[in-house]
């Protein structure tokens, strides 16, 4: 299962957007309104929305001032959530989030839209940056 998230534009620089997004403390900020726990590892985070059980995510791959890709730290939901940067000016990044599960049709039918609904939230909250 394939979701994407909308390219937007952010007034920072590819260096300060990776910056920001290769630390897992900083994630806390771009959380939807419905968050109910946080919790940051070295790592990584686990984070709990309302109506939805805690997921746990590990950073996976940093690719300088492109790309950072958070994947599942459980081994039974096999998942990653790529950020990638495209540095547009000296101060404007075009970003895009894809999320890219592999589901079983049944999970996938039960989460589809509340993933898409995170992704347009993260989406949102790291366009006011």
């Amino acid at each position: 299962m394939n979701l994407e998230g909308r390219k937007i534009m952010v007034n920072k620089s590819s260096k300060e957007l990776f910056e920001m997004l290769k630390k897992p403390e900083d994630y806390k900020n771009l959380m939807p309104d419905s968050l109910t726990s946080f919790e940051h590892r070295e790592d990584g985070f686990k984070f709990g929305l309302k109506g939805m059980p805690e997921v746990a995510l590990k950073i996976a791959e940093l690719e300088e001032d492109k790309k950072v890709v958070l994947k599942s730290a459980s081994s039974s939901l096999d998942f990653s959530l790529t950020g990638n940067i495209n540095p547009i000016s000296e101060d404007k990044t075009e970003v895009q989030l894809l999320f890219d599960g592999n589901f079983n049709p049944f999970i996938k039918m039960m989460v589809e839209k509340p993933l898409q609904n995170f992704i347009n939230a993260l989406t949102d909250k790291i366009e006011q940056l």
